[in-house]
């Protein structure tokens, strides 16, 4: 077995997959005290450690050096550069010696418009370390007490709260004509939109109908066609909301991808549609040979950091408030929690 093998992030991959992305990958090496990247400075791609240490530091308000990370051999960092541009929110320098490999987003992106099969398993395998992420700093930032924060709502049957509901293909307005208006389908053609709306079903809900709630089974994802969605996250007796998505928002598709429960709770905020895509119709389109597939990985991704940068705002925001309540211990876990993630999409 190639000695790149030995990885937690390649390991995902078959080798097929493995063998590609290295294909555009450079071996570089830092001896002990070099920069592999400088906080501030333009995230140019990935980088993957096969031997050494390294550490990623930043300086907060009062000048102390913070270490957010210690990255081993094995770990990755900069994912997110692949997908978006944006800047390392680290420093990180090598503690010893450091060997490995860096994956330029040009080359990426070149990589990636072959349309190979493998390309979109390495975009999936992507997908899932933000995923993971996102699960991750929700868990952080919900742990931390908030003025948002409400006594949590019992959850209703233990079954689907959709199950009763009825599915058509008809509203009383046409549906299919709004959709190329819907940020979901940027870069989609006409043919392309309606193999989604194709694959789907439609689910009119009225105003706070459960979507499905935390640690159902996931076996849908859902795109908001009309109205808005509201997402609550639930930690011990409290519940706050996460985010209230609107039109062309896709929804569910995390834990479905990632096979796990729900993590949050779904609710219509206000009357909805929505375009429900069941985890066989969805699994065909995102890994099918087929034209639509590179462009929903894309609009996965934009939903994925879109949904990063909005828990990066509260995490920012509650850095400060314990900044100001002298919690010192608190303030360092959540700027560790921030900075951590090395890039941060624009």
């Amino acid at each position: 077995m190639p000695a790149y093998a030995q990885s937690p992030f390649l390991d995902r991959l078959d080798a097929e997959a493995r063998d590609l992305l290295m294909s555009v990958a450079r071996e570089v090496s830092f001896m002990k005290g070099a920069r592999l990247v400088r906080h501030g400075e333009p995230a140019r791609g990935a980088w993957l450690l096969r031997a050494g240490l390294a550490e990623a530091v930043v300086t907060v308000p009062g000048g102390e050096a913070l270490t957010v990370a210690q990255l081993a051999a094995g770990s990755v960092f900069g994912e997110m550069a692949l997908l978006d541009h944006g800047a390392c929110t680290a420093t990180v320098s090598a503690v010893d010696n450091v060997d490995g490999w860096f994956v330029e987003r040009d080359d990426f992106r070149a990589l990636v418009a072959q349309r190979h099969p493998a390309a979109l398993r390495i975009q999936h395998a992507i997908t899932l370390l933000l995923s993971e992420k996102l699960r991750l700093l929700n868990a952080k930032v919900l742990a931390c007490p908030s003025a948002e924060d409400r006594p949590a709502r019992e959850y209703g049957t233990a079954g689907d709260p959709l199950a009763g509901v009825p599915r058509s293909t008809r509203t009383a307005f046409d549906w299919r004509s709004f959709l190329p208006r819907l940020p979901m389908f940027e870069g989609f053609d006409a043919n392309e939109i309606g193999d989604v709306a194709d694959s789907g079903s439609l689910v009119e809900l009225p105003r706070g109908a459960p979507v499905f709630e935390a640690g159902q089974p996931a076996g849908a994802s859902f795109l908001i066609v009309r109205g808005a969605v509201e997402v609550i996250g639930r930690h011990g007796a409290f519940e706050r909301r996460l985010a209230v998505l609107g039109p062309g928002q896709l929804f569910g598709f995390m834990s479905m991808l990632e096979g796990q429960p729900h993590g949050v709770s779904c609710y219509a905020r206000e009357s909805a549609l929505l375009l429900e895509l069941t985890r066989p119709r969805f699994e065909a389109l995102y890994m099918g040979g087929n034209p639509v597939a590179p462009k929903l990985h894309r609009a996965v991704h934009r939903n994925l950091l879109g949904s990063l940068a909005q828990t990066n705002r509260r995490l920012t925001r509650l850095i400060s408030q314990v900044r100001l309540s002298a919690a010192l211990g608190q303030h360092a876990e959540l700027s560790a929690a921030y900075h951590g993630q090395l890039v941060a999409g624009e």
